[in-house]
């Protein structure tokens, strides 16, 4: 049996700030526009998020385990792989957390009516087992950062703008393309990591793809666009460039990224990459406020 800490291990927390990103992001374009949130609403996407979240890693490392992807690795502990617990269990705990998400979605969309969002919450988790889940993963075939992107970029964000004023401004569009960045960049540096390991059991991840080198450009690319996006609505909202004040936490990873061989080094900076985001999404909060505030004023 697995242990307590093992279990917390396996739900890998330091994704956990690429699921509560977007949540802020897409609450502090909601108040943009409305000058104020609906709490309740904004704590239930944020469950929602954390759950499919946590669900995911464990139906990853479910999936990865018994396909044997995980029998020669170089991060941290996982509970199939290992044997720390028995597959069904990872698999059990994996569908317990979309359980629970698909409820806690279910009371967001009756509070706030947004009815749309039911499919959307139903692709959600088929998204998340479909990543290394299935005959045919997605996640084998180099598509893992384009579902990241578009899961916990675009819809994570807009749908809680959406849950919050049932529309879907420009700042939640672009707060929405730079949070999927930064979680994208971090999917990335994890499979760099796993490059090797990847290629021999045949997960052809977008890093084996673009290859050691790109995949490593790549990442830093991410980082940067990310912190460039706010110039295009700049003029209405420039408090919003405050989130460039994240970039020095994005110089170590980059460099670590670029220069550095050995697999291991590469372990912090996923947690340094969550870290990014969450203070990308902070300051984003901040310069909506800050702009609605001075506007009241004005």
């Amino acid at each position: 049996m697995a242990t307590p800490a093992q279990w917390i291990e396996g739900a890998r927390l330091r994704t956990l700030p690429m699921a509560i990103a977007p949540v802020i992001i897409g609450t502090a374009a909601a108040f943009g526009v409305a000058g104020d949130v609906h709490w309740i609403r904004a704590a239930l996407a944020a469950l929602v998020s954390l759950l499919l979240q946590i669900g995911v890693n464990y139906a990853n490392d479910y999936s990865d385990g018994i396909r044997g992807t995980d029998d020669v690795r170089v991060g941290p502990l996982r509970l199939t792989g290992s044997g720390a617990a028995k597959p069904g269990q990872v698999k059990a705990a994996a569908f317990a957390c979309f359980g629970a998400a698909a409820v806690s979605g279910l009371v967001l969309v009756v509070l706030s009516e947004a009815w749309p969002l039911l499919l959307v919450g139903v692709a959600a988790i088929f998204a998340a087992w479909g990543y290394t889940g299935g005959d045919r993963p997605y996640g084998y075939q180099g598509l893992g950062e384009v579902f990241v992107f578009l899961f916990f970029g675009l819809v994570a964000t807009l749908g809680t703008t959406f849950t919050q004023i049932l529309e879907l401004p420009a700042t939640a569009w672009i707060g929405a393309c730079a949070t999927g960045l930064i979680a994208t960049a971090l999917l990335m540096a994890n499979n760099v990591r796993d490059i090797p390991t990847d290629r021999e059991v045949g997960k052809r991840t977008l890093a084996v793809r673009l290859g050691d080198n790109g995949a490593r450009v790549s990442y830093v690319l991410m980082l940067g666009l990310a912190l460039l996006l706010p110039l295009l609505v700049v003029t209405d909202f420039p408090w919003l460039m405050l989130v460039v004040l994240v970039a020095p936490l994005c110089l170590m990873p980059s460099w670590v990224m670029l220069r550095t061989r050995e697999r291991k080094a590469l372990i912090p900076v996923l947690r340094q990459t969550g870290f990014i985001n969450l203070g990308y999404s902070v300051l984003f909060a901040i310069g909506m406020v800050v702009t609605v505030l001075l506007r009241q004023q004005g």
